[in-house]
């Protein structure tokens, strides 16, 4: 069988149940309470209307120095209230005389009686409802009391009938008011209950949807009752509503810095005061990797590699048990390892959670280095144009009097190492441009198919001089968004290359081999002497030469396979050199078919 609970109920139906059942069980006690007290005061009125009959009984026996039996029969019967029966017992508990039974002599000890015991005690007594023994069980309502000058007690009786029952009970009028007004508290404890219960419904919705981060209507402010516990939820309400929206708000920024340290170019870990790990990114975890030689499944065993004791030894220094610190503390240091150079730097903040940052300077020193190295080829490719200009025009100033022939000879070989050392500045200049802004580089559609076509007009002469045979396999009307003096020193640069440098009766061919919806593929190759392999990763490096005193006396600058790298990066391509299996060179490389949106990072070029 199953057992009924409360907790099925709606609050405010158990609420009200609670206070109804307190409430009738005190009005119950209450009404049987004053029951029973107009009761018992209607029975002690009673005995007092007897009792003064008791006493006019006694004041005549009194007057007569006692009593004989047809006497007091007589006095009974002249004085009697209707039905009353009159008895006089002996404090022995022996009947000497009754008026409803003239054989009183066989009547049992009334000194068992209960009113009859009160009136030896206490001077009177009476009893309800009991049964007379020696009336033929009729019940009676009994009152005696004892008088001591002649040691009797006098009691009178009348019978416990439904007219004297009825007498004694309570006024059931008093019953119809208690039960009027317990009606009228019932409906006022039901609507206030029903108020307060509704509030702290409202509030249980509201808490189990704010536990379950379920979306909070804001009309459920209106619902409330107009009470205390109704504006009291309403300002938790309002409270939740603003710390919601401030934990959102955090939250979105807490998203922002993660997303911020996961894409971050430094490694970052930030750990707790007992070295527990908050959030760690992935560049931290490579390059801890990297500088412990071990593959690390916790980030907490970072204080156990030994190139990191000195930031351990700063924490445990400056760690402490306090709870907070005046100002940040911070150690920086430098790491060398498996060929790469990184910077670490330790934060304490002032709640003992501290950072530490790890970035990887190798690209930098690197790129210092290059440019260091640049300089220096700078420097020196220059000298050799400006050293033999100088060394002709001095030729000349000391001899007034060279010939006209000799002259002339000085005069074109000063020419044709200014022409170069225009040529080697032009380059440099085209270089520093990609390098320093390539937003500044102009972008516009371009024709790759008219400019392949200009150059090979423009070098047709070269091409004849060395019996170059050139196969041009490029669709027409092929264009790109980009730059068109760019687009144009690719194509130039390879061909002047391979005139230059793959020989004499060989062939060229420029194709554009496969596209798709971003890219165009193109190859550029030749069938000449190609370049021997451990030569071909470097081939795009400034101022590399495969044969140096060759490629100088054949007036080149060094930087022409430079700027088509960084030209085809600049055009978000690719490029690689191969040498072919059936001889000569092939450059494979790719263009965006519009590189507006192409993004070259600083040191992406070679």
């Amino acid at each position: 069988m199953t057992r009924f609970s409360f907790r099925f109920l709606p609050f405010s139906q158990r609420l009200f149940l609670s206070v109804v059942f307190l409430f009738l069980s005190y009005a119950v006690c209450f009404i049987l309470f004053q029951y029973q007290r107009e009761k018992s005061f209607k029975s002690e009125l009673l005995d007092l209307q007897l009792q003064n009959y008791n006493n006019q009984v006694y004041d005549y026996i009194s007057d007569n120095k006692g009593f004989t039996v047809k006497d007091m029969q007589q006095y009974v019967t002249t004085h009697m209230i209707p039905n009353l029966r009159v008895t006089i017992i002996k404090p022995t508990g022996e009947v000497v005389y009754d008026n409803t039974n003239h054989n009183w002599e066989s009547f049992e000890n009334h000194n068992d009686r209960e009113e009859v015991q009160e009136a030896l005690m206490y001077g009177s007594g009476y009893s309800i409802g009991r049964t007379s023994e020696s009336n033929e069980g009729e019940e009676y309502f009994y009152s005696a009391r004892y008088y001591a000058p002649f040691r009797l007690i006098i009691r009178s009786a009348l019978p416990y009938n439904v007219s004297l029952a009825e007498h004694l009970k309570a006024d059931s009028g008093y019953l119809w008011f208690a039960f009027i007004i317990c009606l009228l508290l019932l409906v006022i404890f039901y609507r206030y209950t029903r108020k307060l219960g509704m509030s702290v419904t409202k509030l249980q919705q509201f808490a189990m949807k704010a536990d379950r981060n379920e979306p909070i209507d804001i009309d459920i402010l209106q619902t409330f009752p107009k009470n205390e516990l109704g504006e009291i939820s309403q300002h938790i309400i309002k409270i939740y509503k603003r710390l919601h929206r401030t934990k959102s708000a955090l939250y979105i920024e807490r998203e922002k810095l993660i997303l911020h340290l996961q894409t971050s170019h430094e490694g970052l870990g930030i750990f707790t005061k007992e070295r527990k790990e908050i959030l760690v990114n992935n560049l931290f975890t490579q390059y801890i990797n990297n500088i412990s030689d071990k593959h690390l499944h916790y980030t907490e065993k970072i204080f156990q590699i030994p190139e990191l004791q000195p930031i351990t030894e700063f924490l445990s220094q400056n760690i402490r048990q306090e709870n907070f610190i005046k100002e940040e503390k911070r150690f920086s240091m430098h790491i060398n390892k498996n060929a790469r150079s990184f910077t670490l730097e330790c934060i304490i903040f002032q709640d003992m959670s501290f950072e530490i940052s790890i970035n990887d300077i190798t690209q930098d020193e690197e790129q210092a280095r290059l440019k260091r190295q640049l300089t220096q080829n700078i420097a020196h490719e220059l000298k050799t144009p400006v050293s033999s200009i100088q060394g002709y025009l001095e030729t000349i100033i000391n001899n007034p009097n060279i010939p006209k022939e000799n002259m002339r000879t000085f005069l074109e070989r000063s020419y044709a190492q200014s022409n170069r050392l225009t040529c080697l500045l032009r380059d440099i200049s085209v270089l520093t441009r990609m390098d320093e802004a390539p937003d500044m580089v102009e972008r516009e559609t371009v024709n790759l198919s008219r400019i392949v076509e200009n150059i090979l007009n423009e070098v047709a002469m070269g091409l004849e001089e060395k019996h170059i045979e050139v196969i041009r396999k490029i669709p027409e009307n092929l264009t790109v968004t980009g730059n068109s003096s760019l687009l144009y020193s690719i194509f130039r640069n390879l061909t002047d290359n391979a005139i230059a440098y793959a020989g004499t009766n060989i062939t060229i061919k420029i194709s554009c081999f496969r596209e798709d919806e971003k890219y165009y593929y193109f190859s550029f190759s030749d069938t000449g002497v190609g370049v021997p392999e451990e030569h071909l990763n470097r081939l795009f490096e400034r101022f590399y030469r495969v044969d140096k005193g060759r490629s100088r006396k054949l007036g080149g600058t060094g930087l022409g396979l430079a700027i088509v790298k960084n030209a085809v990066m600049f055009h978000g391509g690719t490029i690689f050199a191969k040498n072919r299996s059936n001889g000569g060179l092939e450059f494979v490389f790719t263009l965006l078919k519009d590189s507006t949106s192409a993004f070259r990072e600083q040191g992406n070029i070679a």
